[in-house]
Formats: C-alpha cells, sequence, structure tokens
C-alpha cells in the first residue's frame, strides 16, 4: 500500500477528533490534502462548521472538570505514557509531516518528531513542578500563598509550516497545567495533528482533554476564538490574522498568546569567523525550505567581510540539493503550495527592479516543475525601506546588506516591525554581550541561528507578539494565579473595622 492510501485509510471517518472518536466534519465543504512535492491529493476530507468546534468545546468543557482535578503525578503520568507513544509512532509522523509538508525526510526524522517527543517528555517533568509561592505571613495577622490553577478550556489555531511542532507546543503545557484543549490545525496540514491525538488517547489521555477541528479559518476558527466557553486562545501565524485573532478575543475578555511573524537579522561582524557564519546564514535562512519565523532573512555584515561572504553564501547556496522529500539526500524540499511559491517568486520578481539576485531567483524545470520548488535565492544590493528587507517572505530567500560600525549594524538589525529572533556573529564576548542586550527580539543566538530546546522559551517582541511556547515560561500563558489568605489572629473585630465603625468599635 503506497503512503497517500495508507493516509487514506486511515482517516476514512474523517478529519475532525472530537471527544476521543474520528468523525466528518459538518460544514458542507471538503478540503485536499495536497503532497507539494508532487501536486497531487493525498487526502479529501471535510471541512469542520461552527457546529463541529460547538461539539469539541463542549467536549473539553466536559472533560475540564476531571482533568483540572487530577494531581500532578497523575497528569505527568500520562504524559509520560503520551511521549512514549509518539516514539513508538515516530516513522508514521515523520512520513505524514513530510507527505503533507514536503520538508525533507532528514528533517521530519531528525528535527520535527525527535523535538514532539522530548517536548512530550519535558512536560511529563514540569507537570509536578508548577510554581506557587509557598504560605507565610506577610501581613502578620494572616497567611498568604499562591495557587496556580489551570484557565479552563483553551482554544488554539496552529500555522502549517510545522504542524506536529506546533500542535505540541499548544497542546502539552496546556494540558501539563490542568487545562483542556480544542486545537485548530491548518486545514491543509491536519494529519500529524490527527495522528498526535490519536497517540494521546493510546496514552490514556481521557476523552475530550484534546480535541482537533480541521476547519478554515473564517468560519472554524474565528468561531472557536469567539466562543463564549473558551477561555483562552493561543495562535501562531502571521501579524495580520494575528491582529484579526486578537481583536475578535476581546469580545470576550480571552486570554491571549501570540506568535507572530518574523523578520530574523543575523549580524556578522568583521571578527567573526567567516566560515562559520557562512554557513550558519545558508542553514538558517533555508531550514523548512525558509518557511521559519524565526529563519534568517536580513544577514548585516560588516563591511570588511561582505564580499567574502556574499561570495561564500552563493557558493553553498549553489550546493544545496532540491529533490523528493523522502529521498534521505534531499535538502530542500517544496514550499507548502504553489501558491506559497508563486508569492515568493513575486517579492524575487519585484526585487529585480531595485536589487541583484545573486544567486537562485527561479523554479526548477524538469521533473521538480511538478511541485513548488524555488530555488535557494541571495539578493545584495537592496536598501534598507525596500520591500525585501522589511517584508516577512517565507521562503528560500537571504537578503544581504553591508554595514559599517557596530551602532549601525545593531540599529538596522532592530529596523523592522518585527522581534522573534536574531543572531550576532563575532568572537569579541563584548561584542556578542552588546548584541544580547540590544537586539530587540525574544531570542537571541551568538554563533549559531535556529536551535531550539525544550527547557527554553520561544516567543517574540513588537509585531512578533506575546507570550511564550515550551519551557516551564509557558505555564505562565497556561494557568492563573489566585491569591488565597487566610486569617490567623481568630478575632472578631480586627483593627482594619474601625474604617467602617469607628468609634463603634
Amino acid at each position: 500500500m503506497d503512503q497517500r492510501s495508507e493516509v487514506t485509510e486511515r482517516f476514512a471517518e474523517g478529519a475532525q477528533f472530537i471527544a476521543g472518536s474520528l468523525r466528518s466534519g459538518t460544514s458542507g465543504r471538503t478540503q485536499d490534502v495536497v503532497d507539494p512535492a508532487t501536486g497531487e491529493t493525498v487526502l479529501r476530507y471535510e471541512l469542520s462548521g461552527t457546529g463541529d468546534v460547538d461539539a469539541a468545546v463542549a467536549a473539553a468543557a466536559r472533560a475540564f472538570p476531571a482533568w483540572a482535578g487530577a494531581t500532578p503525578g497523575e497528569r505527568s503520568d500520562t504524559l509520560h505514557r503520551f511521549a512514549a507513544a509518539l516514539a513508538e509512532d515516530a516513522a508514521d509522523l515523520a512520513a505524514a509531516e513530510s507527505l503533507n509538508c514536503g520538508k525533507p525526510i532528514k528533517l521530519s526524522k531528525e528535527f520535527d518528531v525527535p523535538g514532539t517527543i522530548d517536548n512530550a517528555a519535558f512536560f511529563a517533568g514540569a507537570a509536578r513542578h508548577l510554581e506557587g509561592k509557598a504560605a507565610a505571613e506577610y501581613s502578620g495577622d494572616h497567611t498568604s500563598m499562591i495557587r496556580r490553577e489551570p484557565v479552563g478550556v483553551v482554544g488554539s489555531i496552529a500555522p502549517w509550516n510545522y504542524p506536529l511542532q506546533m500542535a505540541a507546543w499548544k497542546v502539552l503545557p496546556a494540558i501539563a497545567a490542568g487545562n483542556t484543549i480544542v486545537l485548530k490545525p491548518a486545514e491543509i496540514t491536519p494529519l500529524t495533528s490527527l495522528l498526535f491525538a490519536q497517540a494521546a488517547q493510546r496514552a490514556g489521555l481521557p476523552d475530550g482533554v484534546l480535541n482537533i477541528v480541521s476547519g478554515a479559518g473564517r468560519d472554524a476558527g474565528e468561531h472557536l476564538v469567539g466562543h463564549p466557553d473558551v477561555a483562552m486562545t493561543s495562535f501562531t501565524g502571521s501579524t495580520a490574522v494575528g491582529k484579526r485573532v486578537a481583536e475578535i478575543a476581546t469580545g470576550t475578555v480571552k486570554r491571549l498568546h501570540l506568535e507572530l511573524g518574523g523578520k530574523a537579522p543575523f549580524v556578522v561582524f568583521d571578527d567573526a569567523d567567516l566560515e562559520a557564519a557562512v554557513h550558519g546564514a545558508v542553514a538558517g535562512a533555508l531550514i523548512n525550505t525558509g518557511q521559519d519565523c524565526t529563519a534568517a532573512t536580513r544577514a548585516y555584515v560588516q563591511r570588511p567581510l561582505y564580499d567574502a561572504f556574499v561570495s561564500g553564501v552563493a557558493d553553498l547556496m549553489a550546493t544545496v540539493r532540491l529533490g523528493d522529500p523522502f529521498d534521505p539526500s534531499t535538502d530542500l524540499g517544496p514550499l507548502i503550495s504553489h501558491t506559497q511559491r508563486d508569492r515568493v517568486a513575486g517579492f524575487v520578481e519585484r526585487a529585480r527592479g531595485y536589487a541583484t539576485v545573486v544567486t537562485g531567483g527561479e523554479a526548477p524545470q524538469g521533473e521538480l516543475a511538478k511541485g513548488a520548488y524555488y530555488r535557494p535565492t541571495l539578493i545584495a544590493g537592496a536598501a534598507q525601506d525596500s520591500e525585501i528587507v522589511q517584508s516577512e517572505i517565507f521562503g528560500p530567500v537571504l537578503v544581504v546588506l553591508p554595514f559599517d560600525s557596530d551602532d549601525e549594524g545593531l540599529a538596522l538589525a532592530n529596523d523592522t516591525p518585527y522581534g522573534l529572533a536574531a543572531s550576532a556573529w563575532s568572537r569579541d564576548v563584548y561584542r556578542t554581550g552588546r548584541a544580547t542586550r540590544e537586539l530587540n527580539a525574544g531570542c537571541v543566538w551568538i554563533n549559531d541561528h535556529i536551535p531550539i530546546i525544550s527547557e527554553m522559551p520561544h516567543g517574540g517582541a513588537k509585531a512578533s507578539g506575546f507570550g511564550k511556547d515550551m519551557s516551564a515560561y509557558s505555564f505562565e500563558e497556561y494557568t492563573q494565579v489566585k491569591h488565597v489568605m487566610y486569617d490567623i489572629t481568630g478575632v472578631a473585630r480586627k483593627d482594619w473595622h474601625r474604617t467602617i465603625f469607628g468609634d463603634r468599635g
């Protein structure tokens, strides 16, 4: 049985996972899941409608009291089993992610799937360490303590570029903290989110704690965000859509967590290791075919290294192998769709009017023309205020600009609306220390670009949103703090009662 037939058979009951069961959507509209490497349909399913969202939220609300009331140890045990179930499914998850997204299989196997399993293992431990302040007497007459409690039903929306990892980033901290969740994956990439949910069920996660609605953003997504029984919304996606999510969420005064777009700067000072910077720039720009909001997109290179850097990056980009995502030798897969490829190509074609395309800048011919492929592209000579420098492209495109002083380089790096990630390259500890302080981004790498780990938070500043994924810091998003205060005096008439009773004691 080939992979497409296997996927079709596995989700024959539908692409919604509600109250522990796969089911069909009820919107009356269908969605094709397409292999971007070939343009062929992998699965056709019926999209969720507002009724499906209502059913999923109701299932999550029913499951909430028991799951919130479970001990941290009980939730931890379930998450440990979940991590083991994901490990058992590793090969299937990697294949589905590559089939649905066009990721090279080595990326799915070595990054997406292991990262997801590690996240599950991390939150299995973190579930037992929800921090609260211990009891103490701050007023002298009372004992105070802090309880950290789950928010309730969480409605989350994940993007199409990392469907499996984004499902994990949304679901794991939420359920570890005792919440229940309805996740809406991107309608074009639902496969691994559904496999993720099935693994959770096999691990013993109670029905209704995790629900998946595969639907379009304008109906299922907006209905989920605005639902009165959803206490919190977590959204990852573009800044433009994030603004719409925020607008809807304010109608019911929801807790809001936004991880939005990025335009990460890659700052190379003149004492940097040139070979390391060149390799880091190519890898950081092309990860996931550039469809990564933390990808290196703007390289600022101090003038003494500029020409050598441009030459080195162009030469290295030319060695990157495009091909079948399931070929282990493939370095770069297709973009998510032909529409996205054409969008990326449009940015590059417009840039030809004001900058130089040093290498790439075209879709390949021959057999690869069937897919949404685009060659690695390096652009030089663009102005700081140009579209190619300021706008998020989400493709395998790196633009490089020179700078003279350190002040100028850091100022240029900060000169976009975004603030998700950045990197600085230098052998000088004082230079790099300054860069970590002055680069306005949620994550700053030194002499590297892209690595993430479960123990450390991920999230942005400025138009890149607010709040953190991964790490124990994510519990700040998925819990609410309650102050509990006990009188310890046993006195009926408190001293502060004078403000009401005065001399009547």
